[in-house]
């Protein structure tokens, strides 16, 4: 274990993994002695015979995993971003162990037995806002993974977690696998009118890598969105389309339906409902009856224009000359030659001036101006892929704030999307007092080619942008426990600070801070400026639908009785069809690839992309007020908002920073759907 890089005294600076020494074979072991270690500990809290006090029983209770946390971190962190050979195969394994562990804890009543006392005296504790929430959560945690089952139950509990902790991952594998192998292969150039210059280089170069003529095109986001938007051939798009939307379409409708059919096993045998009723119970809407509320008010304001949305583009088809039916393939390009038609907007065009070093460049100023960080690269620092750069983040004291690595081209090693993550945490440590946080960036965006440098398309930019939020959430945390900094908050309020970010992309200031032609040096001149303003409407009925459509997919999943439920594509179209604006496309599914429900932990969730949307908009209505690069006001969001993490109710934080509730117009208000 002395040679173990988990174990080693070798840590980079401001404590950075040595990712350089780490190798497949140093995971199982790291692990093992691990959980050893924290077993140790939690006995011995679980067996003292003193007195219980806060800090002999709930404080060492959370530093008694701090080796698991850590080599957990890096593991599955690097199985999102770096999956070498071997490491699926890993987690098949580790998954079990760690679903076992954690059983071990929740289900240890001696354990429950203290923390329970202490609950019961929590109002005699003298603890301070934090310390109360943290016992609080701590007790109903207990609660919620089966204390109070008896063991018959429990053994069943275990069963059901352990089976969970394989099935998510390798659902995961098989979208990846899918992603990576499944390509279009395209030998004649003229096939592929209208694909810009750019894009053609880049799956030439891919071609090249896998020693294949002509252009290739896996089923990744940098090479399908531009093809879907620019390939003239209906007869290619179609092709390309059907493979994108049946990723892992064989491979996952069982790993779908046993995950459904456990997650309702297991709320059931903690009391609830289903699994939504379950999940619910600890976010903002508090109910399933709340979410069904939500989706179908967005659904009464988006789907009139979303159906205006897509009828201007059938009678653009048809203006075109072409007398075939609208299909979800022409949608990405007509909806390209629409906004080029009535915006005069270019999207391709529009990309040249975002060249990554200028979007770097401006993010960095633009989150300088607002919060008074800056950002100086360390190129010592060693991480686990080449492309990944890591920045030191400093206050306006020149005090250290943050370490920040940033990941953002596609790899077979990487799934697609884009995530931030924690390597550490901020909070206490057994060892350290507020041990400041190194916190990642991971994106799939279009990468270089060998002539030009990687120019973003605008909504690239805005993803950067929408990470960076979650990011300056970890990063500005100044929260007393791990457990509660960052972005440790409810998963409703979570998406607040990065959606509050993409607001900033559609304002002059911002873009021309961020903006500077790859070969002209040009600004955005005001003219563009005003385009990509109006651009922020354009079929915003349709992206809301599209977004309430996964809302009300997740959400039936998760309410609807398993033994309701046929298969997979039976079942999604059924509960799909009052929400389609076009017909379904025979042998396309979203579930098998919905990696946010079924690996990405928003199970239940996904609502909350849009309920964050209405704090976001009614936030920025705030900023807008005052001033978009307001100090005082981002010194209030800073406060209120990023630095408090999950320390008090979201409903509070809020109220804090803005002064009263948001307003639930907000959202619609913004996206001109009023009056749609």
């Amino acid at each position: 274990m002395k040679e173990n890089p988990f174990y080693k005294n070798t840590h980079q600076q401001r404590g950075a993994f040595p990712f350089h020494e780490l190798s497949l074979e140093d995971y199982f072991p790291a692990f093992e002695r691990a959980i050893e270690l924290a077993k140790k500990r939690v006995q011995d809290i679980a067996e003292r015979s003193e007195e219980v006090t806060f800090k002999n029983t709930l404080e060492a209770l959370i530093f008694s995993d701090e080796e698991l946390e850590r080599v957990s971190t890096i593991f599955y962190n690097l199985l999102s971003a770096e999956a070498t050979d071997g490491m699926h195969e890993l987690a098949q394994k580790i998954g079990p162990m760690l679903a076992s562990h954690s059983n071990d804890v929740a289900l240890n009543s001696k354990l429950f037995k203290k923390i329970k006392n202490l609950y019961d005296q929590k109002s005699t504790l003298n603890l301070n806002v934090e310390e109360a929430k943290i016992l609080d959560k701590n007790y109903k945690s207990f609660i919620r993974n089966g204390a109070l089952l008896g063991d018959e139950k429990k053994e069943l509990l275990r069963e059901i977690d352990g089976k969970l902790s394989k099935l998510g991952p390798s659902f995961s594998e098989n979208v990846l696998k899918d992603e990576t192998t499944v390509e279009l292969h395209i030998e004649n150039k003229s096939e592929l009118d209208g694909l810009p210059e750019r894009s053609l280089a880049q799956a030439q170069e891919y071609a090249q890598k896998k020693d294949k003529e002509g252009y290739l095109f896996p089923l990744q986001y940098p090479f399908y969105i531009p093809f879907m938007t620019f390939v003239k051939s209906a007869e290619l798009r179609q092709k390309y389309f059907l493979a994108f939307a049946s990723r892992a379409h064989e491979s996952n409708q069982s790993v779908v339906l046993d995950i459904v059919e456990l997650r309702e096993q297991r709320a059931q045998l903690l009391g609830f409902e289903n699994h939504a009723d379950f999940i619910l119970q600890e976010r903002m809407a508090k109910s399933p009856a709340k979410v069904e509320e939500f989706i179908k008010k967005i659904v009464h304001y988006a789907q009139p224009a979303a159906q205006k949305d897509l009828d201007s583009l059938k009678s653009l088809k048809k203006e075109m000359g072409s007398a075939d039916e609208f299909q979800a393939w022409d949608l990405m390009y007509y909806k390209e030659i629409l906004k080029n038609k009535t915006l005069n907007l270019d999207e391709e065009e529009l990309r040249q001036y975002f060249p990554l070093s200028q979007v770097r460049k401006g993010l960095f100023q633009h989150i300088q101006k607002l919060f008074g960080l800056s950002f100086k690269l360390n190129q010592e620092i060693q991480y686990y892929h080449s492309d990944v750069e890591v920045y030191e983040v400093f206050d306006e004291q020149n005090k250290f704030v943050s370490l920040l690595s940033v990941d953002l081209f596609p790899r077979a090693t990487k799934k697609s999307g884009a995530w931030m993550c924690s390597y550490r945490e901020q909070g206490n440590s057994s060892v350290e007092e507020n041990e400041r946080p190194i916190i990642g960036v991971v994106c799939n965006f279009t990468p270089p080619t060998a002539n030009q440098e990687s120019c973003l398309s605008f909504n690239e930019v805005l993803t950067y942008f929408h990470e960076f939020g979650h990011a300056l959430h970890g990063m500005l945390s100044q929260c007393q426990y791990k457990t509660l900094s960052g972005t440790n908050t409810l998963w409703d309020f979570v998406e607040l600070p990065s959606q509050i970010m993409e607001n900033w992309v559609y304002e002059k200031e911002t873009l021309q801070l961020i903006s500077k032609h790859v070969e002209t040096g040009e600004v955005l001149s005001d003219e563009m400026v005003e385009k990509i303003l109006a651009s922020k409407v354009f079929f915003a009925g349709y992206n809301s639908m599209r977004q309430a459509t996964f809302a009300w997919l997740d959400y039936s999943w998760h309410t609807t009785p398993r033994s309701e439920i046929k298969d997979v594509a039976s079942f999604e179209d059924q509960v799909l069809d009052w929400l389609r604006v076009f017909p379904k496309v025979p042998g396309s599914l979203a579930s098998t690839a919905f990696q946010h429900i079924f690996y990405g932990g928003y199970s239940s969730g996904y609502y909350s992309y849009k309920w964050a949307e209405v704090l976001d908009a009614d936030a920025f209505e705030y900023f807008k007020e005052k001033g978009v690069y307001s100090k005082e006001t981002a010194d209030s969001f800073k406060k209120n908002i990023l630095e408090k993490g999950g320390t008090e109710d979201p409903e509070k934080l809020y109220q804090q920073f803005r002064g009263r509730d948001a307003d639930p117009l907000a959202l619609f208000r913004r996206d001109s759907l009023l009056n749609a």
